[in-house]
Parts: C-alpha cells; structure tokens; sequence
C-alpha cells in the first residue's frame, strides 16, 4: 500500500512529464502548502520563472486575513494574471503539481482564466 506522500509524487512525476512550458507558452505552477499558497510562470526551455506570486507577495498579502483558504487561492490567481498580462504572457499551461483538481487548486484555476490567462 502507498503512503500519500508517495501517491503525490506518483501524481507529481505524471503530470510533470506531459507538461512543458515554452518561452511562447509558460508552465503555470502552483505549489499548496498548509498556510501559504505560491504560483509561478516557468520558461522550461531557459529554466528561469518569469513571474510569481504568493499569498505572501504585498498586492496580495494586504487584502486577506486569512492565507489558507479558497479566498486566498483566487486572490493568488486573480494576482498571478495582472502580473503575466503585463508581461505580454496570455497563452500558459497549468502544471497542478501532484494536486487533486479540487478545492483551492480550482478556484485558482477558475480565478486565473477570469483574469485572462487562456489554459
């Protein structure tokens, strides 16, 4: 029997390896902890993150009370496609990491493509 942690991994290393992202079109990765919730735009080709945004980030951290929570994943979201518009990014690939497609990585899936982001 699998423990969780090695079901995420599994997860992790599947979804991993049918996403890439490109100078063109960016990989859109998120990472979910127990009180923080972190994105970013990643050029694969060059290996270097292009934009990132957390519940930690100012334009972000100053309108929540609490960081943990669907609220905060959609401010993340709603953040994470201010910022890549104005670098000209709007095509992404969203890379969930290992996550289920529930809950918080949901609403910041939802929350991004209301800001702009086509994925």
């Amino acid at each position: 029997m699998r423990s969780n942690k090695e079901k995420f991994l599994f997860r992790k290393k599947r979804v991993r390896s049918k996403v890439v992202g490109t100078a063109a079109r960016p990989r859109l990765s998120i990472h979910r902890g127990h009180k923080h919730m972190y994105a970013q735009l990643i050029d694969d080709g060059k290996g270097t993150t292009l934009v990132a945004v957390s519940t930690l980030s100012p334009e972000v951290k100053g309108t929540l009370k609490v960081m943990d929570t669907v609220p905060a994943a959609k401010a993340v979201g709603k953040a994470i496609a201010v910022q890549a518009l104005s670098k000209g990014i709007k095509m992404v690939v969203f890379d969930r990491g290992g996550y289920m497609y529930t809950g918080r990585i949901k609403a910041f899936a939802d929350a991004a493509r209301e800001g702009g982001l086509d994925f």
